[in-house]
């Protein structure tokens, strides 16, 4: 997923937790929802990001040669400016593009 091109905002946004809430009728679980989510998407960025970093890995891993590499630091920068998970979970519960259940209500619903 690139998350460049998310329209999540770069900084906080202060959301009315009501509205927001009013697909589940319950704050404390539209919150769950995103913080799920987020973690989601914090474990994918970390994978992509550690995945562009081995290739600049070395075998020889001594303290006394640390190089700095230009490619490297530009993609940590590139990670560093996206917005942070929480941000984009929020945005795409907000622009209905996260699936989400609860089994509890749906088992007191068919009894």
């Amino acid at each position: 997923m690139d998350y460049k091109k998310s329209n999540a905002p770069l900084n906080t946004v202060t959301r009315d937790m009501i509205k927001l809430s009013e697909d589940t009728g319950n704050v404390y679980e539209t919150v769950c929802i995103i913080a799920k989510r987020a973690n989601q998407i914090a474990g994918e960025m970390k994978h992509d990001l550690e995945k562009k970093l081995q290739e600049f890995a070395s075998l020889n891993d001594n303290l006394e040669e640390i190089s700095e590499n230009r490619e490297q630091i530009e993609i940590s920068r590139y990670y560093e400016k996206l917005p942070k998970p929480t941000l984009i979970a929020a945005q795409e519960y907000v622009d209905h593009k996260i699936f989400f259940r609860n089994p509890v209500k749906e088992r007191s619903s068919i009894d």
